[in-house]
């Protein structure tokens, strides 16, 4: 508990006015996830956006304020609502005749219509719409109505498929293609960069990692020791060049639904089997794979859907445990199986849900002795400034020797 107090974390988790102590399995699970990277603090990086950024605990609000813990005609729902198209599509979700007028009316209707209809429906609307909405514990099977009993294995919420033969692998100086962004799939890269790899990251110049419209400080403590390529995806030779790139990868990490990347012409397990990458990082917030892999899942809803909430002694409130703690979780999970894939040799395709993370660290809210001093959050000093979009675009491509319109 005096870790967990230390960290930032607990400064993060519970109501405003009372910090609660972490769930009974977060961190001994969190030293496991750790065990690859020796000096890391893996408990700090649960608070680093919010001590960047000046995020505090808010209860049953995320410290974001994007995603809210809701009751509904049975059980919990957490729904995430962080975008402008978002709230626009919530009229169509519940199904309203007036869409309301401002965020706070927007909350106010989404309050209203849980406490009378069905989760489940209100779920699958959801996932038609593109919206990030979870039923609390469902990936754990802790949540009424949730998935028969979804078993918490050794393999940390990380599905692994071996498609073929190849020679085990250190890190050192390995090829990675970064096509993820926001907050795990960049930490993974980072931390596979940390430990010897070269990795490129890869966004569109249309639309490029959100990441970077937030504080630079976040963005760089990610980035900064990746080289940046930006390519007009919405073209031919941009796409042919995406295509070339990552059949140069020796690793591939990306957080995007199956669908959006083969209509790029990049089918992950053809990939990995055919030859190309010899590890490709899939990081979801369900999973690429059955229902969960038309899901949209931010960090908050993600652990929520995990069961990874706190709750007060004799409340059955749940409330959020640090800032959108899936993002780190799912990070961290991701870099160390990329690595123990490497060691072991073969081909691999790794499917990281950031909701079966989480659900192989929930537990009982731990109980806080009043002597605890909590500790604010704490951030990594980035190791230099992220470099601008593309800055590395016309280096990469002639050091791969891909040419303009992306055939070798």
């Amino acid at each position: 508990m005096r870790r967990w107090a230390a960290s930032g974390a607990m400064a993060l988790t519970g109501r405003p006015e009372t910090p609660l102590g972490p769930p009974a399995g977060l961190v001994e699970g969190m030293d496991r996830l750790a065990q690859p990277f020796p000096g890391l603090d893996a408990l700090a990086l649960l608070g680093e956006r919010a001590a960047l950024t000046g995020l505090w605990r808010r209860g049953s609000t995320s410290c974001g304020g994007s995603c809210r813990l809701l009751p509904a005609a049975e059980g919990w729902l957490a729904v995430s609502l962080p975008r402008a198209e978002d709230m626009a599509s919530v009229p169509a979700w519940l199904e309203l005749d007036e869409a309301p007028a401002t965020p706070p009316a927007t909350w106010k209707a989404v309050a209203g219509a849980l406490a009378h209809r069905h989760p489940d429906e209100l779920v699958a609307r959801a996932v038609l719409l593109g919206l990030a909405v979870a039923r609390v514990g469902e990936a754990a099977g802790t949540g009424p109505g949730a998935p028969g009993g979804v078993a918490r294995t050794a393999s940390g919420g990380v599905a692994r498929t071996e498609l073929g033969a190849a020679p085990r692998r250190a890190p050192e100086g390995l090829l990675v293609v970064d096509l993820s962004a926001l907050w795990a799939g960049p930490l993974c890269g980072d931390l596979l960069a940390a430990a010897g790899a070269s990795v490129v990251k890869v966004e569109s110049t249309a639309r490029p990692d959100g990441a970077r419209r937030g504080p630079a400080a976040f963005f760089d403590l990610l980035n900064a020791r990746k080289r940046s390529v930006a390519l007009d995806l919405g073209r031919t030779e941009g796409a042919a060049q995406l295509r070339a790139l990552v059949a140069r990868a020796d690793v591939v990490i990306e957080a995007s639904r199956p669908r959006a990347l083969e209509q790029l012409g990049l089918r992950a397990a053809e990939l990995v089997a055919g030859g190309g990458p010899q590890v490709w990082v899939s990081v979801t917030g369900h999973g690429r794979a059955g229902a969960g892999a038309g899901r949209v899942g931010f960090g908050d809803d993600a652990a929520a859907a995990g069961g990874l909430v706190v709750r007060a002694d004799g409340d059955p409130t749940p409330m959020f445990c640090a800032d959108a703690v899936a993002d780190p979780l799912s990070g961290l999970a991701a870099a160390g199986a990329c690595l123990e894939a490497l060691r072991r040799g073969g081909r691999w395709l790794l499917d990281v849900s950031m909701a079966q993370v989480c659900a192989g660290l929930t537990g009982p809210t731990l109980p806080v002795p009043p002597e605890l001093t909590v500790s604010e959050p704490r951030a990594r000093a980035p190791q230099a400034s992220a470099p601008a979009l593309g800055a590395d675009t016309a280096a990469v491509l002639e050091e791969l020797r891909i040419a303009p319109w992306g055939s070798a």
